[in-house]
């Protein structure tokens, strides 16, 4: 199985996962779709609560981008934002539980793009209230309108939106690549397991220059 390099990976545990029948290779189509998660300021500048300096990360996703741009490719952007009602009220479960996303309010500095990210204006932008792009979204219909057969999915946190919305691609029928380099997590551990889980049972989880040649190859 063709897992992350990281501190789960062993011959233990490939053993069990190969006999769960896990870790198949996902196809690789020929109109695939970008899904930049979450790389607004609030989440990839330290300077920001919720944020850490994913700057690599930043620069890896926008590798991707352009490589998207220059064969006409899709490319999606997710941004989490609340409305004042839902940031200061309790409508919304999740921010009972991670009350810092309260700071993620509709017009801050926090949901801007990233500025190093390039956006044109055909470009879509996706804005979310949870962990998944998918949910209470209508991200499965645009990708069935763009004619997606593979989506790469990048961004932040990997293993919280990130792994939320592959997980969601692949339950809602699209093969799903997560392109190693242009993900991001406030630590080392939970990036890790989420790469590891995802390459077992979800996606496949590949390197930044593959990424860019199925971007760049897209018909």
């Amino acid at each position: 199985m063709n897992a992350p390099e990281n501190g789960l990976h062993g011959t233990e545990t490939d053993q069990t996962y190969a006999r769960a029948g896990f870790g198949a290779a996902v196809p690789r189509g020929t109109a695939p779709v970008l899904v930049v998660v979450d790389l607004t300021r609030g989440f990839t500048e330290p300077e920001f609560p919720s944020g850490a300096d994913l700057s690599a990360e930043v620069e890896a996703a926008g590798a991707l981008v352009r490589a998207a741009h220059e064969s006409g490719a899709p490319v999606v952007y997710t941004a989490i934002s609340y409305t004042p009602a839902e940031a200061d009220g309790d409508a919304i479960a999740w921010l009972r539980k991670a009350p810092g996303m309260r700071s993620l309010r509709d017009g801050s500095a926090a949901v801007a793009l990233d500025p190093r990210l390039e956006r044109h204006d055909a470009d879509h932008l996706i804005v979310k209230k949870g962990a998944s792009a998918f949910h209470g979204t209508s991200l499965a219909a645009l990708l069935t309108g763009l004619g997606a057969d593979t989506v790469l999915v990048c961004g932040a946190t990997t293993s919280g939106c990130v792994r939320a919305t592959a997980v969601d691609a692949v339950q809602s029928g699209f093969n799903t690549l997560v392109v190693r380099e242009a993900c991001g997590d406030r630590a080392r551990g939970p990036h890790d397991a989420a790469l590891f889980d995802l390459q077992a049972k979800y996606a496949d989880v590949i390197g930044l220059s593959e990424g860019v040649e199925l971007l760049a190859k897209a018909r």
